[in-house]
């Protein structure tokens, strides 16, 4: 089995991250903890030095509980969202973890929704943490 974490940084995904090491030791599977950073090829490298290590330290965390760990950080250009379903499917993924924060629907309106995209377009179940 094969689950994913939407990672980056923020309390909702620590929250996941946490729920998908619980599945994960249920039922000996492996973590994909991955982050998806906009932009492509012009990211800062201090920018994706962030993203690797904030990656490890999720990696680490996962790891000492005996759960074998994947990550990833994705720069192709795509906005989040897409990057992570994207991946999602490539890595035949059975399941989701998304951290969630309330926004209201002007805020999604004019910025949009990472986890209501992978909820809406995952190819597996999400399960959705906050």
């Amino acid at each position: 089995m094969k689950l994913m974490v939407c990672y980056d940084d923020s309390d909702g995904a620590t929250a996941a991250l946490k729920v998908a090491a619980l599945r994960a030791r249920a039922f000996n599977a492996k973590v994909y903890v991955v982050r998806s950073i906009k932009g492509g090829a012009e990211v800062p490298r201090v920018d994706f030095a962030r993203a690797e290590k904030g990656l490890e330290q999720a990696k680490a965390q996962i790891e000492t509980q005996g759960i074998e760990c994947k990550t990833q950080v994705s720069v192709r250009g795509l906005e989040p969202g897409e990057d992570l379903v994207q991946f999602a499917k490539e890595q035949n993924i059975d399941e989701m973890f998304v951290g969630i924060k309330h926004k209201s629907k002007v805020g999604k309106l004019i910025f949009g929704s990472t986890a209501q995209y992978v909820i809406l377009k995952a190819p597996c179940p999400v399960l959705t943490v906050k």
